[in-house]
């Protein structure tokens, strides 16, 4: 795929999971969404992790941290 066509589905991706967490409190399917955004990466795919800037890392990083708390969110409401 085109690193160009991968950074419009990763930025839909983010917006509908932000839209979920937010506007509907669906915080796994917010995850859901984070998570397949993750599968797009907006940045050179060619590109190794050790190779990449660290402000690119600290997005797809972040990114990944936000989908973990929504699961753990998700996992608390459901016990408590």
């Amino acid at each position: 795929m085109k690193t160009s066509f991968n950074k419009f589905l990763y930025i839909g991706f983010l917006l509908l999971g932000l839209f979920q967490a937010l506007f509907s409190k669906d915080y796994m399917q917010a995850a859901a969404s984070l998570g397949i955004g993750l599968t797009f990466d907006p940045f050179n795919p060619e590109q190794k992790w050790g190779d990449r800037p660290t402000w690119q890392k600290m997005v797809l990083i972040v990114n990944l941290s936000i989908v973990f708390g929504l699961i753990f969110i998700e996992i608390f409401n459901l016990f408590f």
